[in-house]
């Protein structure tokens, strides 16, 4: 039998996974088992920004990825007020719906396929023709061959297993990345950057970055990824309710020809 997650069980079972998620995160040595995790969500935050540069006419130069987790997105071009406070939510609200749309996805074994490989893919597309520094080119290199291999060798449950635990961490870090926002400074790459994407969309919403302004869209952005996450975990599970309830329709004896 194929598995899939459309059974109360396994529904269950992402639940705890998410929980543990969060837990280890706040616990010592707990954020070095979800390192891998933490660069992926940070790719796809600066994936997110880059995408919505092309789409407002910015151009998207490049990224880079870094070894403390943190990440930059330049753009091609100059960005005027508009094109900042569309650029500015990208990556905190792309990550967590990204993550959704996995968490959706992934519940049957040719879509768990396709997810994983399709991450992987574009993970490997990014370290040739987008990431710039060394560091971030070579490690989603790695990740990425490591998904597509995942993809195509792993076996049915561990396919599905693989990508809900995908979506899951997007949807974890997305929230907890959070956080920083209300943080006096942001660090990038062990040192003190510049404004955050709450600072920007701040001074590009009420023209200037007061902490009030910081803190209400760090706080939009929070309700956002919790909202999302609430929505794709009650589908999953309001989908494995349904498959494991009872069929009401008869019941007609059929024969068969397998043989004893």
């Amino acid at each position: 039998m194929i598995p899939d997650l459309h059974d109360t069980r396994t529904a269950r079972a992402l639940g705890i996974a998410i929980i543990v998620s969060l837990v280890l995160w706040q616990v010592p040595y707990g954020g070095f088992l979800l390192y891998p995790f933490k660069i992926l969500a940070t790719w796809i935050h600066e994936l997110a920004h880059g995408i919505v540069m092309i789409l407002s006419g910015a151009g998207f130069d490049r990224m880079e990825v870094y070894r403390d987790g943190s990440g930059l997105s330049f753009a091609a071009g100059a960005t005027d007020r508009v094109r900042r406070a569309l650029i500015a939510p990208a990556g905190y609200m792309g990550t967590p719906l990204f993550g959704a749309f996995l968490l959706v996805l992934g519940q049957s074994v040719k879509g768990a396929r396709w997810a994983i490989g399709g991450v992987g893919a574009a993970l490997a597309l990014s370290a040739l023709f987008i990431v710039s520094n060394p560091f971030g080119q070579a490690t989603l290199a790695v990740m990425g061959s490591f998904l597509l291999a995942l993809s195509a060798l792993a076996p049915p449950r561990w396919a599905i297993g693989g990508a809900m635990l995908l979506a899951a961490q997007m949807c974890v870090n997305a929230v907890l990345d959070i956080r920083v926002l209300y943080r006096p400074v942001m660090v990038v790459d062990g040192k003190v950057a510049g404004g955050s994407d709450a600072h920007n969309m701040a001074e590009a919403t009420f023209g200037r970055a007061e902490s009030w302004g910081v803190w209400f869209w760090a706080t939009v952005w929070l309700a956002w990824s919790l909202a999302l996450l609430y929505v794709a975990v009650r589908i999953v599970r309001r989908r494995a309710v349904t498959s494991g309830a009872p069929s009401t329709s008869p019941v007609h004896p059929v024969a068969s020809s397998t043989p004893p």
